[in-house]
């Protein structure tokens, strides 16, 4: 079994952060179906594609899913919507706020056709609040929460984080609600409605830097690859790259000293404390290099090996797929795709050791499971061929 069997899901999202949270709870096993118009949600269409309606970024993040095409706009379109809600557990939507009350599928009208609902709102900035009515991006969420002013070099200009981490962070965010509304729904009988948004998952990812402006009054830096509250614990300089290091407490300094054969700085005032280094980071940082930079980055991280220091190669993303740890915990999987063939995704990063999560389809194609879909919910074979023929499906 998997943990989410018999569960339906009503996927009303498209781009990234709605997309990756119904596609991680497809994983765990439940019934996604993907409502798109007609012609298909905008993603579909990004570049690089594999063929029509065939894009690579629709593939990352629409697997385990069934493909359902609606025009929401028609009244017997949103009359076929209605009645898909009235058999599902959960509803997920990242409309910008007030689209979907337009629409006539907002949660206060949903809730009533079906009380035990859990709708799910994904938005740039959340449903209230002076900025509700803001469209959000990745990039305008890593920017307002904090997070692109603490990215970067020491004194270089703000940096967005590389991978789009206030969209993800949503989409984890949004995974976590609806699980504790099903959760609190076994109790009660009733759903709810879960609201989250980018800008709030970038100020929730920004723990320590919360922290050190509370403590300290400071506004947290940017710091390269250090971090704000131990040292060393970062990147180095070897002679053919870099590597990371995380030799921060008291047990693992002198052995990294050791290493380096820097044992005299176990003793330097400076030094001799998690807080005397973090203080004098600056000057500790070129101390360790003028000795890492003379080896390659293997002989480093075979030496902080067995003496049990962290340290690990910072990777290309082609490497680090590669890498015989990420073979062995199923990171990297290939699945079917009609017009694709054997395409790759990455793997679920949750094992369960007795509902694991499960990569069952690759992403469907535009409207590939309507009719099937239809006949679910009671549509009979000419009914369905005219839906067609008015274009209310695809």
């Amino acid at each position: 079994m998997t943990a989410l069997d018999g569960v339906r899901v009503i996927d009303q999202t498209q781009i990234m952060a709605g997309p990756t949270c119904t596609m991680l709870l497809g994983d765990l096993g439940a019934d996604v179906i993907k409502v798109e118009p007609p012609d298909g949600e905008t993603t579909r269409g990004m570049e690089p594609t594999l063929g029509p309606g065939l894009s690579a970024a629709f593939l990352a993040v629409n697997r385990n899913k069934r493909s359902l095409t609606l025009d929401l706009k028609d009244p017997r379109g949103l009359d076929i919507f209605r009645k898909l809600v009235a058999t599902s557990d959960v509803l997920v939507e990242n409309y910008r706020p007030g689209v979907a009350k337009r629409l006539g599928i907002d949660y206060d009208t949903l809730a009533a056709l079906n009380a035990r609902l859990i709708y799910c709102s994904i938005s740039g900035f959340g449903q209230t609040g002076p900025y509700a009515s803001r469209g959000g991006y990745d990039l305008i969420a890593q920017g307002m929460s904090g997070i692109m002013s603490a990215t970067g070099n020491e004194g270089g200009p703000p940096v967005k984080v590389g991978v789009p981490i206030a969209d993800l962070g949503a989409g984890l965010f949004g995974v976590f609600g609806i699980m504790c509304a099903l959760r609190a729904r076994r109790l009660t009988g009733r759903g709810q409605y879960v609201d989250t948004s980018l800008f709030e998952a970038g100020v929730a990812l920004s723990q320590w830097e919360a922290t050190e402006y509370w403590c300290t009054g400071n506004v947290p830096k940017r710091l390269g690859t250090a971090h704000r509250l131990n040292a060393p614990y970062q990147a180095f300089r070897a002679s053919d790259g870099h590597f990371t290091v995380g030799a921060a407490n008291d047990k693992l300094w002198p052995l990294f000293c050791g290493v380096l054969g820097l044992d005299p700085l176990t003793r330097d005032a400076r030094f001799d404390t998690l807080a005397g280094r973090v203080r004098n980071r600056a000057e500790l940082e070129p101390l360790i290099e003028a000795v890492t930079s003379t080896k390659p980055r293997a002989h480093w991280l075979a030496r902080c090996e067995e003496a049990g220091i962290p340290a690990g190669p910072i990777y290309t993303v082609p490497e680090a797929h590669a890498d015989p740890h990420a073979q062995a915990r199923g990171m990297v999987q290939e699945v079917d795709h009609p017009d694709a063939g054997r395409v790759k995704t990455l793997g679920n990063p949750v094992k369960m050791s007795k509902s694991p999560p499960r990569l069952r389809k690759a992403a469907p194609r535009l409207g590939e499971d309507t009719r099937t879909i239809l006949r679910e919910l009671g549509y009979a074979g000419g009914d369905v061929a005219q839906l067609a023929r008015a274009k209310v499906i695809a």
